[in-house]
């Protein structure tokens, strides 16, 4: 399992080539724009932060971006304003669960939720996933909570079926079972028809929806949040004053105006153009120049493209890429309790569409 803190998703120096998953383009970012909103609200104001739940109107912007943008189902009160991903799920932990509690996680998945529901003490079991998402006929009697990347499934990129989101709907309302549903970048979407979230399709209030900025603007603006059943706005937002109080309101408030301005959505279209470009430039070199030895794993969303590696080990693989200038993930290094998939992980949000060719050719002379 991984557990090197300088893996993920950063490594301590660079290289000429990244191919990293989880790294946004920053060079497409509005930063003029950003500049403008921010400077507006670093001017003498007096800003709300009252709320933990985060500022009255970023959680309306939030809220209609939702809708529009994921077919999520919300009303302001329903957003939790938080730092990102990783705070969403503490809040999951700390709200809803308690030491011991048994957490079903895709497998291969998102490392740093596992980790975070280790670090709370609950036992983590990684379910196979298969063509059509994670498999509901393998989850554990005794799950108290499901998380899972059911839009984009991280690593491996394929979403999960109409079908299979309702098998596991019904699944946990008959077991009780809280359902995470971490919706992190699709925006980026490249082709057919997007499936409804299982927030939307949710009919008990089990399904807590959890989305970021930090893919679709920058990491380091680390701003995400939290759609909660009304059953439960109270208490997370009681869990997030306990924790860290309140948000940065300048920065809340600059997002807001950064959504109803349209900024963001115009930052979206013109990053999905960009990237849909680099997808398609890797998926084409994979299935002709790599044929012998990778396999793509069909996606069509997201800022990374998954392949099966057949001969080497793929941390091998990546030591030697990594010695000819060119940086990326091994599949293995994701897997959780399952054994591990051999295979490479291909980012393309920091690469250039005209350095892919030089990258590929030189991941080529490695792996012949």
């Amino acid at each position: 399992m991984w557990t090197d803190l300088r893996a993920w998703p950063y490594r301590l120096h660079d290289v000429p080539y990244d191919l990293r998953a989880g790294l946004p383009d920053t060079r497409l970012f509005p930063y003029q724009a950003w500049r403008r909103l921010m400077a507006a609200e670093l001017r003498p104001k007096d800003h709300d932060i009252g709320d933990p739940g985060g500022l009255p109107v970023l959680r309306e912007a939030i809220a209609r971006h939702a809708a529009v943008s994921r077919s999520v189902r919300a009303t302001p009160d329903d957003v939790i304003v938080t730092s990102g991903i990783q705070q969403a799920l503490d809040l999951v932990g700390r709200v809803l669960l308690e030491p011991g509690a048994h957490v079903a996680v895709e497998d291969p998945g998102y490392p740093p939720a596992q980790l975070l529901f280790r670090s709370q003490g609950m036992r983590v079991t990684g379910v196979p996933v298969d063509a059509e998402g994670l498999r509901v006929d393998a989850l554990p009697d005794d799950v108290r909570a499901v998380y899972l990347t059911p839009s984009h499934q991280f690593p491996l990129g394929m979403p999960m079926s109409l079908a299979r989101r309702h098998a596991l709907l019904d699944w946990a309302r008959s077991r009780d079972v809280v359902i995470v549903e971490d919706d992190y970048d699709t925006e980026f979407r490249y082709g057919g028809r997007p499936i409804e979230p299982l927030q939307s399709l949710d009919e008990d209030g089990r399904v807590l929806y959890l989305g970021t900025f930090s893919k679709l603007m920058r990491p380091v603006l680390r701003l995400g949040y939290l759609v909660a059943p009304p059953a439960l706005r109270d208490a997370f937002r009681m869990a997030r004053y306990i924790t860290s109080w309140h948000g940065d309101p300048p920065v809340q408030a600059a997002l807001a105006r950064f959504i109803d301005e349209g900024l963001l959505a115009r930052h979206i279209r013109r990053s999905r153009r960009a990237y849909q470009e680099r997808h398609e430039r890797i998926a084409e070199s994979l299935g002709s120049d790599f044929a012998d030895s990778l396999t793509p794993i069909p996606s069509a969303a997201g800022l990374h493209l998954s392949a099966t590696l057949s001969g080497p080990s793929d941390k091998q693989a990546v030591r030697a890429a990594e010695a000819e200038g060119v940086a990326l993930f091994p599949l293995s290094e994701f897997a959780v309790t399952q054994p591990p998939m051999n295979g490479l992980i291909f980012g393309y949000g920091a690469i250039t569409l005209d350095e892919i060719p030089e990258a590929l050719r030189r991941l080529r002379g490695v792996l012949a």
